[in-house]
């Protein structure tokens, strides 16, 4: 098995990325970046046509890697439980591996940018939601389990929870992993949920 070399336009991604990792709340300019990549600014114009879509194109590999994902656990798993704490460990390995997408997801690293880019980064979020939200509903038609309170109101509180640990991954300098303790800390959010 050969490795392809990633196309241009991958390694820009790839070097924006490295460099919202390396340095976290820094302000990223075109500049810096051509110079990472180690090309010219018009170059990178080429690729794409603004840091916008840069930007954009980043929030939808993290859409794609993680919402594929998501399918193939709520066509693999039966058990509602199951299927949410699988779908909540796997956004959190993702962050984990991805720390530089982290910064963009929670809007850290689009300070400054077009607030409509910052409304597009929190439709992950949303997205999720959506999911738990429906998984939980689900849970209530298929196996009769009776959440301590609505379904949006359970889904709202396992955001809170993957949010939350994605969230302190950025403010620690990607020093407090999203994942450690994770199945002592799924077992209250768990309780919470179903009691």
């Amino acid at each position: 098995m050969t490795n392809q070399k990633p196309s241009r336009r991958e390694s820009i991604l790839q070097a924006l990325v490295e460099l919202l990792q390396s340095d976290p709340g820094a302000r990223i300019t075109t500049a810096g970046l051509a110079k990472t990549v180690g090309v010219t600014e018009a170059a990178l114009y080429r690729h794409f046509p603004s840091k916008r879509k840069m930007f954009e194109a980043l929030i939808e590999f993290a859409e794609e890697a993680v919402f594929s994902r998501c399918q193939v656990i709520l066509q693999e798993q039966e058990d509602v439980r199951v299927r949410l704490q699988q779908l909540s460990h796997l956004v959190l390995v993702f962050a984990e591996r991805n720390p530089g997408l982290c910064c963009v997801l929670t809007g850290d690293a689009l300070m400054g940018e077009d607030e409509s880019l910052r409304k597009r980064a929190s439709q992950f979020f949303e997205r999720l939601e959506t999911q738990i939200r429906q998984t939980l509903k689900e849970g209530e038609i298929r196996q009769g389990l009776r959440p301590r309170t609505t379904a949006a109101r359970g889904a709202d509180f396992v955001m809170v929870f993957v949010e939350g640990r994605i969230q302190r991954f950025v403010r620690s300098s990607f020093s407090r992993l999203p994942t450690s303790d994770f199945d002592e800390a799924w077992g209250l959010v768990s309780e919470a949920v179903w009691g």
